[in-house]
């Protein structure tokens, strides 16, 4: 019994004078605002779309070198829109102007020179613009469906509607931007169709 009592006061002893006083200084901690930082941005909330009102996705795919796109155009046949999965859902003048009242004279070319602008796009992410595109970005290989009055079109992360009263609109479902444009003049933001519309 007295052995193993100053066994172990030889070890409390011993691990007094070698045991290093710890000090907890949180470096081990993990840091979420790094974490959080690294995250990706929530997708914002999108506004809701009746059911009943969504265009048939299939009646506007279209192929075009490998590559399946959605076109439509407009009653009128003045517009000629496309959706251009992971690139961009957009319009163009049929006419090859781009005659919408207020928008820019000139925009920034893929060459940096100011050229008048022939189609209105919005991306993936990023504000909807004004831009110079290929002529062919919008032009399908057949005969584009006309996208029918109060109808959406949701393919690939975008969205695109004709109203009467606003015209057509287009939306990115990744950043919740877009545009509204008719002939009379443009708006930066996306309209959806009423859920009530016949």
């Amino acid at each position: 019994m007295r052995a193993i009592t100053l066994t172990s006061a030889a070890l409390i002893v011993l691990t007094g004078c070698t045991a290093e006083r710890v000090v907890n200084t949180g470096e081990w901690a993990t840091d979420t605002s790094s974490t959080a930082a690294q995250a990706a941005p929530a997708a914002p909330p999108l506004p809701p779309t009746n059911p009943a009102l969504l265009a048939n996705a299939r009646d506007f795919a279209q192929n075009t070198d490998g590559r399946s796109a959605s076109y439509f155009s407009t009653p009128s046949g003045r517009w000629q829109c496309a959706i251009l999965p992971g690139d961009m859902a957009g319009c163009a003048g049929t006419t090859g102007a781009l005659a919408i009242t207020g928008a820019p004279e000139t925009v920034p070319a893929a060459n940096g020179q100011q050229t008048p602008p022939n189609a209105i796009v919005v991306a993936p992410q990023g504000d909807a613009r004004f831009a110079v595109v290929d002529a062919a970005a919008f032009a399908p290989p057949a005969s584009a469906t006309v996208l029918p009055f109060n109808r959406t079109l949701a393919v690939a992360r975008f969205r695109c509607n004709l109203q009467e009263s606003k015209g057509v609109s287009c939306l990115s479902e990744a950043s919740g931007k877009g545009f509204t444009f008719s002939a009379d003049g443009f708006d930066l933001h996306y309209s959806e169709v009423p859920p009530d519309a016949p």
